[in-house]
């Protein structure tokens, strides 16, 4: 069964995210770590590296082409010595078995802004 959904939040705090596309260019197995992998995201007027937790759910050759949501407007944090510049946001289960990536049901250019 799924948590109960967070606390409520002002709208003017969901509007402080900045949600965008991205479109994967590049994706690894991180050097120093078990379910990292490292990607390099296009996000229209800038590229990125995200480092993101869904090692063994996606094989990264799979994941190049495929455009995803991230949340562009984190501050930079080291992860196992590499630096993730955004987040990408994805569904997983509460037994961790199932993750599903947000992805986009049809192309949209890089860095568009997701409302």
């Amino acid at each position: 069964m799924a948590d109960a959904p967070q606390s409520l939040i002002a709208f003017d705090d969901f509007l402080k995210l900045d949600l965008r596309v991205a479109t994967i260019t590049q994706a690894e197995e991180h050097p120093a770590a078990d379910k990292l992998l490292v990607l390099q995201v296009d996000l229209g007027d800038q590229q990125r590296q995200i480092i993101a937790g869904i090692k063994g759910y996606y094989e990264p050759a799979a994941l190049v082409g495929k455009q995803i949501v991230v949340v562009a407007n984190l501050p930079p944090r080291k992860m196992r010595g590499l630096e993730s510049q955004g987040m990408l946001l994805a569904a997983c289960t509460d037994d961790r078995q199932t993750l599903a990536l947000l992805t986009l049901d049809r192309p949209i250019p890089a860095g568009t802004r997701v409302s």
